[in-house]
């Protein structure tokens, strides 16, 4: 059975954005960078909500790019040869291949792709996270903490999920940022 996978790097204070919406503090290095592309490759597919989609889109053609180093481009080759599914009721099309829309996010048809898949998955973004852990069906959680307080913005983990988790393991990375791997227990709500 295939893992599903919560990653998200967030402010030291629990922020994936800030109250302006910028993440640019978030940007990784070579050395984070890498890390995360060891992470990523494994994966076979990408769950993600409208806004997470339209900022990961830009792995589509980001090899393109005059002057990518090749941890970049990595990163686009692992994107690319994975299958992307939207969860939108508003987003009209998609501009990356290997890539539908789903209106509704539906637990159990995500729970029959755990079941037959062949590679992990990960869920991007908080809401649709908050939704898969709620639902029973997140395995791991990797947070990448930032050597940064942000004061305010979007959450790694809205204010409604409450999970028990089992630190698995954690590295610190040259910039200052720490990685935590989690395994959620699988215990739901207000446990």
């Amino acid at each position: 059975m295939a893992r599903l996978i919560y990653s998200a790097i967030t402010s030291l204070d629990g922020y994936v954005a800030d109250q302006d919406g910028n993440f640019d503090w978030a940007a990784p290095d070579e050395e984070l960078h890498t890390f995360v592309n060891h992470l990523e490759r494994p994966v076979g597919t990408y769950l993600y909500g409208r806004r997470m989609y339209e900022v990961m889109v830009y792995w589509e053609s980001a090899h393109t790019l005059a002057g990518q180093p090749p941890f970049v481009r990595d990163f686009a080759r692992i994107w690319q040869a994975a299958d992307k599914i939207v969860y939108s009721r508003t987003l009209a099309s998609v501009s990356s291949a290997r890539t539908r829309i789903e209106r509704d996010f539906d637990p159990e048809a995500v729970r029959r792709m755990k079941a037959t898949a062949r590679r992990d998955i990960t869920v991007g973004g908080p809401d649709l996270a908050a939704q898969a852990i709620e639902a029973g069906l997140a395995d791991d959680c990797h947070l990448f903490l930032t050597p940064i307080v942000v004061g305010g913005g979007k959450r790694a983990f809205p204010g409604d999920v409450r999970q028990k988790l089992e630190l698995l393991e954690e590295r610190r990375f040259g910039n200052g940022t720490v990685h935590l791997h989690y395994r959620l227990n699988g215990l739901r709500g207000n446990t």
